[in-house]
């Protein structure tokens, strides 16, 4: 490059993991560039995850997903004209591709970005969006997706060993989060969030009953169990099996779930959204994986432990009828739990 690009649109458009994970990338290239105005495409329900961002100057706001099923109503082409003007309305340097979608493709073509970068044909879930870079990169197989997305950062020659989160964190969280736990009389607490989009990637409920009753019962600890409200009836389900005095659901917002996740003692889960921004925030985890790699996607902190039974993996197994993950027995994540939490006081 003979000119220091001064202005990048990140297209990143959901989910909450895959969010979390172009955070570090980001924030490398905002530490690079320090002048330059970094612009994020993002689904506006994924939105809260990067307000207050200190490396971001802008959020281009869409909604495809609530686009693909409205497109019938006049007001939804009205939206679509005015995300395609927000893409627009900047002349980019670079539009950087994290999601590697037709879908996201075609959102940095549109842009009329100078510069098109994203993943090269061999990395991609959808191979020929790499059609529409103008510049791409192909990571190494076998490390984990943070660092397959700095892969890209050092095609602009950013290059750093830290791995930042500018996740939100607002006294006013704090604060809700602060007061519950104090209703609750939960000093020190584990997390189980056991939904996860999809089936596949889903310990069976029976198993987290069990495994909630045993940890009140002999790690003397209360859980906290969290998800939407859509995951709510699961959640009531698991807590009425458990037959547990202490344990809860805690409701709570994307933020208010950061905040509570930064109080945790412990974190366990599926490959799922919330285990990522835990990850990010350095709460002890132990993860469950099934048909998704926990090289590519786990936890990433030295002392965190993730579990898989060693099936296949694979990133689209979503059918209805998919089986829950087998072969990870309640003793198994039990004994994981132990272990990560001496594992905090070595």
């Amino acid at each position: 490059m003979t000119d220091t690009p001064q202005r990048f649109l990140i297209i990143r458009l959901s989910s909450v993991g895959d969010i979390v994970h172009a955070l570090p990338a980001v924030a490398a290239l905002g530490e690079a560039f320090p002048q330059a105005e970094i612009h994020w495409a993002v689904e506006n329900r994924y939105a809260p995850l990067l307000e207050g961002n200190p490396f971001l100057r802008r959020l281009v706001l869409l909604d495809t997903l609530g686009w693909r099923r409205r497109l019938g109503a006049r007001a939804t082409w009205g939206e679509i004209r005015n995300g395609w003007r927000a893409l627009r309305s900047t002349p980019y340097d670079f539009a950087i591709d994290f999601q590697g979608l037709w879908k996201s493709a075609a959102l940095a073509w549109a842009s009329q970005a100078q510069n098109r970068l994203g993943f090269g044909p061999d990395y991609l879930r959808e191979p020929g969006a790499a059609m529409l870079y103008t510049k791409q990169v192909t990571p190494s197989q076998g490390q984990h997706v943070i660092a397959a997305n700095l892969a890209l950062m050092e095609r602009l020659g950013v290059r750093t060993e830290q791995w930042q989160f500018p996740l939100p964190h607002t006294a006013a969280d704090d604060a809700y989060v602060g007061a519950a736990l104090k209703d609750l009389s939960a000093r020190k607490f584990v997390i189980v969030n056991p939904g996860g989009g999809w089936r596949a990637k889903c310990w069976a409920p029976d198993n987290y009953a069990q495994l909630i009753r045993r940890i009140e019962c002999e790690l003397e600890m209360p859980v906290l169990l969290t998800g939407s409200m859509q995951e709510s009836p699961l959640i009531f389900g698991i807590l009425d099996q458990a037959g547990v005095k202490r344990s809860r659901y805690f409701p709570a917002t994307l933020v208010q779930f950061i905040a509570l996740a930064r109080r945790a003692a412990l974190f366990i889960s599926g490959d799922t959204g919330p285990m990522h921004l835990a990850a990010a925030v350095r709460t002890p985890i132990v993860s469950i994986f099934g048909p998704t790699d926990p090289v590519r996607n786990g936890p990433f902190a030295r002392d965190d432990i993730a579990l898989s039974n060693q099936g296949p993996v694979n990133h689209t197994r979503r059918e209805a009828n998919a089986s829950y993950i087998s072969d990870i027995p309640v003793d198994a994540v039990l004994a994981a739990a132990r272990l990560r939490l001496e594992r905090v006081h070595e």
